[in-house]
């Protein structure tokens, strides 16, 4: 346990954790029921072009998000992309600028323009308001973003999309088995794309799906993840090769079979973390609708720098230093990376100031409720001593830049020279 500063790592003590202790670390599968499934596709030399693996996981997942039809991808970006492709989309598509790059450089990398509007407050999630505020007449969609897992309001963008006749489509990649009102994300809006890459509480490897009930849609979008094959008189983008192959598929299989336990490992880990924390000033574990169903997949914080005088991304430092690898979700946020930051000048507050304050701690199956109680002793003692913690980090790195060398080509060296 780390009762006072100098037990820190940061400060020369000893690290809390022998092995790195990661956010998306994948979850452990059961390796005979994989390894049987892919002696399987070996057996029957069928490895790739919609096999009965990815038959099944499809529809497996679209039984779990209560929609007619899944296609399965070689990744959650081709999803999107195909999405945007099939649905004819032009101009511009707003989003939140609270979301990983992917969501935005998909569009882009069609030639479209993100449009970025801030996110509510309290969810992290795309504002109805706002986002009816950015509407133009080159607005032909509006893609919603179920950050870390929480829903968007559904009825307020469907109304908004339905107001305008816009496409309106979700990136639920952290949010597959949760609902909203009782309702499965997947079936909202026009389709939703859902992300199983390893990192995810279910994962094929790499991959990612549209889900559906537009029976048109689904069937471009199969087709054009196959090259355009199957489309009367094919397509003006002519298709490309985003399949899913069987050994994905195996995986997603697999992990669909855990999902059920890992999600009770998660829910168990989500709430260790919120009795840990509870009372810490200026530290607020983001909330979990419990009348819904959820994943858990992550364990985001909020720090206060007013509060506990301490940075989020010091406490970062801090936190890699014992071997916990806590993540930045999402910083910075999209309108302030390029290619945006130069072509737009969004002013987003609410965006940036979440961005700037919340950070991912480790959960998932590998993650015990021991780990999580010497991770919480950790975060307790920065943010209880966050002033002194400051102060002697900054003493410490100033000392730590006047007795490095000097660096070649400096002011330094060319006077000493």
């Amino acid at each position: 346990m780390k009762c006072d500063l100098g037990d820190l790592a940061l400060f020369g003590g000893r690290a809390s954790f022998l092995q790195p202790l990661l956010v998306g670390r994948p979850n452990p599968v059961d390796r005979s029921r994989l390894f049987d499934r892919l002696a399987w596709a070996l057996d029957n030399q069928w490895l790739t072009n919609g096999g009965p693996l990815t038959r099944e996981f499809e529809e497996r997942v679209a039984d779990l998000a209560g929609v007619r039809h899944c296609v399965a991808t070689c990744n959650a970006t081709a999803a999107l992309q195909l999405l945007v492709h099939a649905s004819e989309l032009s101009g511009e598509v707003i989003m939140p600028a609270l979301t990983f790059a992917a969501t935005a450089h998909a569009v882009r990398w069609l030639g479209l323009e993100p449009v970025f509007c801030d996110v509510d407050p309290l969810t992290g999630c795309v504002d109805p308001q706002r986002a009816r505020a950015a509407l133009t007449a080159r607005t032909s969609a509006i893609f919603g973003v179920h950050l870390w897992g929480r829903p968007c309001d559904v009825d307020g963008l469907e109304k908004l999309a339905a107001d305008a006749d816009i496409r309106l489509f979700f990136d639920a990649a952290h949010a597959i088995g949760i609902t909203s009102e009782g309702r499965p994300v997947g079936r909202f809006g026009d389709a939703e794309v859902f992300s199983f890459h390893a990192t995810k509480v279910v994962n094929s490897f790499e991959g990612g799906a549209v889900v559906t009930d537009d029976d048109d849609l689904a069937h471009r979008v199969r087709a054009l993840h196959n090259f355009g094959l199957g489309l009367d008189g094919g397509n003006s983008a002519g298709g490309t090769n985003a399949k899913m192959s069987e050994a994905s598929a195996a995986m997603g299989l697999t992990s669909l079979d855990a999902f059920e336990e890992v999600v009770r490992h998660n829910r168990t880990n989500y709430r260790h973390y919120r009795t840990e924390l509870s009372g810490v000033p200026g530290v607020a574990v983001i909330a979990f609708d419990e009348n819904e169903q959820n994943n858990y997949q992550y364990v985001v914080v909020e720090i206060d720098e007013e509060v506990t005088g301490l940075h989020r991304d010091l406490l970062l430092d801090l936190l890699r230093a014992e071997n916990v690898v806590a993540q930045r979700y999402f910083s910075p946020a999209c309108h302030q990376l390029e290619p945006y930051r130069s072509r737009q000048s969004a002013h987003l507050p609410h965006t940036e100031r979440l961005s700037a304050r919340v950070i991912a701690l480790p959960t998932g199956s590998t993650v015990s409720g021991e780990d999580i109680r010497r991770v919480c002793d950790i975060v307790r003692l920065a943010a209880s001593r966050g002033p002194e913690l400051t102060a002697r980090w900054r003493r410490a790195r100033r000392s730590d830049q006047s007795t490095a060398p000097p660096v070649r080509g400096s002011s330094e060296q060319t006077r000493v020279g």
